[in-house]
């Protein structure tokens, strides 16, 4: 059933007649919405920081990962390390120095993989795919396939469950917006894909339901002569992507949408250009997190919104909690270009939002950055704490 929201349109005290441009002086702008970025909303202007809180405690602490710290499995990929979960997704850090020497299936849903690091190429039903860092591949549900890594290859794998990745929808900027399809790559029955065809025993390892099975051939099962469909395993690389932009008025993160399942959005962020008019807001506004649980794994750059954070982290944002820039980052945003500020962010990142919970496995001494939730605190309470 459709939603039908309660139609309203309300201005009350001091505020500003646009979301994130010309924010009464001395204010700070803290949104709250539905359905993400793309139902009814309300934004407050405030005398304080939303995010300047000097104590925070319970289950909704937004919290932060290393993930290179994780050994992350080797060989097969049901074996990778797991990171969090729900019942729509799962999300694994997988890393293979060598060529797998068996096939995988996922029969529990469509699997996409983001290439962190490494090169190499892809082998699956459909032929042939090489692989470089920042490729998002993804595979469809009952693809069987492998990795051969040309140089050790780490890959956050973002699993479907039960359901499958489609294209957002362009709406009003058409369907060349962020990327063209034909910038899409699929495989190619080639020389490379004929050469590993071979007569010797392979095993195919077959999730479904959490569980493993084995089917043993005595032949490489990968024997396709050829096809014909719409369905297939896709490649398309961050550096591909032409995000939407406007000089006037900060963007959601909705505008950076990549990929989308029944129970949530993958989006990644590229390098792009500061807004340049002096009354729009340069950064992520404050907002609660209501809706969706946020978590981005950052991939490449410098992270202009976030605090101690590099290549190869994880933070999770769960639903309730409010949040925006921390403050150094605050400060090096909202300063001018003429005056030494930065005109461009060169951060890579992909954002995953779910609708539901997720649940975050355990992990190993020293992967959590225990003092995350500490980055948002003014800078006068972090020199009275140190």
């Amino acid at each position: 059933m459709a939603k039908n929201w309660i139609p309203l349109r309300q201005v009350e005290g001091t505020a500003s007649r646009q979301a994130h441009v010309r924010l009464p002086e001395g204010t700070y702008e803290r949104e709250i919405s539905k359905e993400g970025f793309f139902g009814p909303s309300a934004q407050f202007h405030h005398k304080h920081k939303p995010t300047d809180w000097i104590e925070f405690d319970g289950a909704i602490r937004p919290r932060a990962f290393d993930l290179n710290k994780l050994v992350a499995g080797k060989g097969n990929p049901w074996a990778s390390q797991p990171v969090l979960n729900n019942g729509s997704i799962q999300v694994r850090i997988w890393k293979l120095d060598q060529a797998m020497g068996e096939l995988a299936r996922n029969s529990d849903g469509d699997q996409l993989l983001f290439i962190h690091e490494g090169e190499g190429a892809l082998f699956c039903d459909y032929g042939h795919l090489d692989y470089r860092d920042g490729d998002y591949i993804m595979i469809p549900r009952g693809t069987m396939w492998r990795l051969a890594p040309t140089r050790a290859t780490t890959s956050l794998m973002i699993e479907a469950t039960n359901d499958h990745f489609t294209l957002p929808e362009k709406g009003l900027v058409g369907r060349h917006a962020i990327f063209d399809p034909a910038m899409l790559d699929t495989p190619r029955i080639d020389d490379a894909f004929k050469a590993q065809q071979d007569e010797r025993s392979w095993k195919v390892s077959v999730k479904r339901r959490g569980q493993l099975s084995t089917v043993t051939f005595p032949f490489n099962p990968l024997d396709a002569i050829g096809w014909h469909g719409d369905l297939s395993v896709v490649r398309i690389n961050w550096r591909d992507l032409r995000p939407l932009m406007s000089h006037r008025a900060h963007l959601p993160p909705s505008a950076h949408t990549t990929f989308v399942a029944g129970r949530f959005v993958v989006c990644t962020f590229v390098p792009r250009p500061f807004e340049s008019d002096p009354e729009a807001l340069r950064l992520p506004f404050f907002h609660n997190n209501d809706d969706f649980e946020e978590i981005i794994f950052y991939h490449k750059g410098s992270f202009f919104s976030r605090d101690n954070i590099h290549p190869g982290m994880m933070t999770v944002h769960p639903s309730g909690f409010t949040h925006g820039p921390h403050p150094k980052a605050f400060n090096a945003a909202t300063k001018a270009p003429a005056s030494g500020g930065r005109t461009e962010t060169d951060e890579v990142a992909v954002m995953i939002d779910t609708r539901d919970a997720i649940d975050i496995a355990a992990m190993p001494a020293g992967v959590e950055f225990e003092g995350y939730v500490k980055s948002w605190r003014p800078p006068e309470v972090k020199q009275a704490a140190e």
